[in-house]
């Protein structure tokens, strides 16, 4: 059975959908700039979760959201003169080209924020009704004193919680607050900045309560996974846990949050704000899409790593070995028996996903491949079951983009034209 680390526990806990379909939400992009290797680790990570779920036999329905109305995005505006929204649709529609070309299996519901601003002004108003939120001048925060159990999903010990909150976002100086860790559910409008009616004045969404109702609008009140980059563990995904059940009157918001780890490069987290990005586009140029993604699964979602372009030869060997195994001409001898790698392929999978293994095994196989078939031995079956477990890694083998592939992302595409 497949398990999975989850966060608010810390532990592996076995998986098993809530309902008859697997649930999943994943925070998406905030869409100003071009796609670098550690967006692509997250979006591949939780891609393989998908794909494996699917070769456990359960149906998937997942969302992944666009944050096209942020301070991010309102900034670089800004300062390129372009406007926010045009600014946001371009971007997203090369990130959309990066994953396509990735062979990453589309999210079924990919909703801008700016989808659901009545839905988040619902929202925004129960938490003030059940006592969780307050107005203050045009704007609404969320009452962390009220809530006893902020905190439980990320675990971070409550005297790392302001510093942390300060990194990522948080305005601790805001005069309007109660508390300096209180975060913001709906923002007055600012001189120069888009905003929506609503019922405090004119204003525009907080970008937690953003993540919160779009999960619940398209997947329900309790969802089976919410993912994310291991840096959204705390404040963001800890906001939107203590909103969504101030909203809902569940126990709990998601029954798994599983984070990707950190991909540093040049001694550093990898990151658009300390300029140190590898870009997707860049080593797709170079590299085959499967080599890429040979790279990015050789390091388990959970495992801190360094980039290093050295790690792309060895990715590129094992590619040939895998494409050599694909097209090998077999004879009519004894069939070539899979079951032994089959089982341990899975069982590394079952493992949180121990993605490093099961490329392993893959490479095992493809060499017992080229092997039989050298000595005139049966393959086909060998090769069949080389694409279907390969598929669960997405991995190509030269077969092409999966036509849900194409079809999904060119469906999103149009919605960002």
């Amino acid at each position: 059975m497949l398990k999975l680390y989850n966060e608010q526990s810390g532990k592996l806990e076995p998986f098993e959908p809530l309902g008859d379909v697997a649930t999943i939400y994943v925070c998406g992009i905030t869409p100003y700039d071009t796609t670098h290797v550690g967006h692509a680790f997250t979006y591949l990570s939780f891609d393989v979760l998908i794909r494996y779920w699917e070769y456990l036999g359960y149906q998937v329905r997942y969302v992944q959201n666009v944050t096209d109305i942020d301070d991010d995005i309102l900034r670089r505006s800004k300062q390129v003169g372009e406007d926010w929204r045009a600014l946001g649709n371009r971007w997203t529609r090369h990130f959309i080209q990066d994953m396509r070309q990735l062979n990453v299996r589309p999210p079924d519901v990919f909703p801008r924020a700016t989808d659901v601003i009545s839905e988040i002004q619902e929202a925004v108003q129960t938490l003030i009704d059940k006592g969780f939120a307050y107005v203050a001048d045009g704007s609404v925060y969320y009452d962390v004193a009220s809530n006893p159990d902020f905190g439980v999903i990320s675990g971070l010990p409550k005297e790392q919680w302001l510093p942390t909150a300060n990194e990522r976002g948080n305005i601790p100086g805001d005069p309007l607050k109660r508390d300096p860790l209180d975060f913001v559910l709906w923002q007055a409008q600012k001189p120069g900045e888009p905003a929506w009616e609503s019922p405090w004045g004119m204003g525009r969404p907080g970008w937690h309560i953003e993540c919160s109702t779009m999960a619940k609008a398209y997947l329900g009140e309790v969802i089976d996974v919410h993912g994310g980059g291991g840096d959204l563990a705390f404040p963001h995904h800890e906001c939107e846990a203590a909103q969504s059940c101030g909203v809902t009157d569940q126990d709990q918001f998601a029954r798994f949050w599983v984070h990707t780890a950190m991909v540093r490069y040049q001694g550093e987290k990898m990151s658009k704000s300390l300029g140190n990005l590898v870009w997707v586009h860049d080593l797709l140029q170079d590299h085959p899409a499967d080599v890429v993604r040979i790279l990015l699964s050789s390091h388990p979602y959970y495992e801190t790593w360094e980039y290093d372009a050295e790690e792309l030869i060895a990715a590129e060997d094992l590619e040939q070995r895998l494409l050599r195994a694909a097209t090998a001409k077999g004879g009519e001898g004894r069939v070539l028996d899979v079951q032994a790698t089959t089982a341990t392929f899975e069982a590394a999978m079952d493992d949180n996903l121990n993605t490093r293994e099961a490329l392993a095994q893959l490479g095992h196989l493809a060499d017992c491949i080229v092997a039989a078939a050298g000595e005139g031995h049966s393959v086909d079956q060998a090769q069949a079951a080389l694409r279907k477990l390969a598929t669960v890694l997405g991995l190509r083998l030269d077969g092409g983009l999966e036509p849900r592939v194409i079809e999904g992302w060119d469906a999103h595409y149009r919605r960002f034209e």
